[in-house]
């Protein structure tokens, strides 16, 4: 299991690394897209959420990414700052990248979209000489989105990242966000996600993602089989989603648990992946058992489902212990045991 002893000491608890975009959420809700007149934005893209979630519970997080050299670009690094995040390796676009965007349409019932517009995306555009040693170096954590790694240069510059944090001794976490408009075909998406998973202490990522980056190697895998497999790679922990179902985990030391959803009353399905990821790691910095870190991400997730944003709706410490004491009080605990692998 990971060993977050020998990282005391350095200056940054996580630095993530990715895809940062602008989310704009219909304010007349529940509506379609086409018939939707009004807006509001918020700061969008999973490791940007991530790296907000994280700064909201107390760590001190990087963000290392490429933006649009514009208002839009501005806006995104203002909101980063002000949240509490390094934005010293966010870069400016110099050949006229525009900032992605992301319509929201949350049409009630649990129904919710993404309209999102992706051509030459700026945080596409970061590239390998972007990306400084000492800075991961002074890291606990990395945490790389599959999108990074969909175009060059972007994923010269995911790889280069993923294999200096592991150098320099950092846990690794490689959360697969797979976006299909993204890649140019399936093969491509398989090859360079078991490359990257090949380096990571951590995996996130739904049963659909995993067997996305299992295609090539090993087909067809159970979860228990899926932590067998890259456990015999390095990997330490993976963690496998099932949507409303919850999620399954397992260390390689043995732990294996299922982790239920929080009662909420769901308003849109994106979005809790990226307050999941945050409230896990959280929980490891702090040396909670894993099983309680475990809940708090499923909690925090379900506090993020339950709002009409993302990065806006990332909980604090307190809400999201005062949220997991009532939701136990009422439901019981969100984590139980399963056969260990």
């Amino acid at each position: 299991m990971l060993n977050w002893d020998r990282l005391h000491g350095r200056e940054l608890d996580a630095v993530t690394l990715g895809r940062v975009t602008i989310d704009f959420y219909s304010t007349e809700n529940p509506k379609p897209l086409a018939e939707s007149d009004t807006f509001v934005r918020f700061l969008g893209g999973s490791p940007a959420n991530t790296a907000v979630g994280l700064a909201r519970l107390g760590s001190r997080v990087g963000f290392i990414g490429s933006v649009s050299d514009d208002q839009f670009g501005d806006y995104v690094t203002g909101v980063l700052r002000q949240e509490g995040v390094d934005v010293s390796r966010v870069m400016r676009c110099k050949t006229g990248e525009n900032l992605g965007l992301a319509f929201t349409e949350i049409l009630g019932d649990t129904r919710s979209s993404l309209l999102m517009y992706r051509h030459g995306a700026a945080d596409l555009a970061l590239s390998g000489r972007d990306i400084d040693a000492d800075y991961l170096a002074r890291t606990k954590v990395l945490v790389v989105s599959g999108t990074a790694l969909s175009a060059p240069p972007s994923r010269e510059a995911a790889l280069a990242a993923l294999l200096l944090a592991k150098q320099n001794g950092a846990v690794v976490v490689f959360d697969i966000d797979y976006r299909p408009h993204t890649w140019r075909d399936i093969d491509e998406t398989s090859l360079y996600y078991a490359l990257a998973a090949s380096q990571a202490d951590i995996l996130l990522g739904s049963r659909e993602e995993f067997d996305l980056t299992e295609r090539l190697l090993s087909p067809g895998l159970s979860d228990p089989e899926s932590a067998g497999f890259w456990f015999s790679r390095g990997v330490s922990l993976l963690v496998i989603k099932h949507g409303g179902e919850g999620s399954n985990a397992f260390s390689s030391d043995g732990q294996a648990w299922r982790v239920k959803p929080f009662h909420v009353r769901l308003l849109k399905g994106i979005g809790g992946g990226d307050a999941y990821a945050a409230a896990l790691l959280r929980g490891l910095l702090d040396g909670l058992p894993l099983a309680d870190s475990l809940e708090n991400a499923s909690a925090a997730a379900a506090m993020v489902v339950a709002s009409s944003s993302c990065s806006a709706a990332m909980p604090d410490a307190e809400a999201l212990r005062a949220f997991v004491r009532d939701g136990v009080s009422r439901f019981g605990r969100a984590v139980e045991p399963l056969t260990a692998v």
